[in-house]
């Protein structure tokens, strides 16, 4: 994430919100913890289709960007969660206008995404 915000600041902030949630599995790895604390098996199962080891990551990436922590609660059998923090909050709320956004034009999208390739580009834009 260094190189992303080194250089010359840009006026939009867009790129060092890229730089921490970027990607397809953060946004969806935060959106589910904003309704509190998630197990590891709680977020495999919410994040429908990510593997265990991309997951892992994401998450040590968004714990080491400072928006989610991990909670180790040094028990048998083993016992983490993963919290947003303050600053993850307001991440997620920057997302929650994306999250309409999709959710409003899901089946237009989805109909655009089936056509063939050729077809796409004259209903895009």
């Amino acid at each position: 994430m260094r190189e992303v915000l080194s250089g010359d600041d840009p006026p939009c902030g867009l790129d060092v919100a890229l730089a921490v949630m970027g990607g397809k599995w953060k946004p969806l790895i935060l959106y589910h913890l904003q309704g509190g604390p998630k197990r590891f098996g709680d977020l495999k199962r919410l994040v429908v289709g990510i593997s265990e080891k991309v997951l892992i990551q994401q998450l040590r990436q968004l714990a080491d960007a400072g928006v989610l922590t991990r909670h180790d609660h040094q028990q048998v059998p083993p016992k983490v969660d993963y919290t947003m923090t303050a600053l993850g909050k307001t991440l997620v709320h920057a997302l929650m206008p994306l999250c309409a956004w999709g959710t409003k034009h899901r089946a237009k999208v989805e109909e655009i995404m089936t056509r063939q390739p050729h077809d796409r580009r004259a209903h895009i834009g």
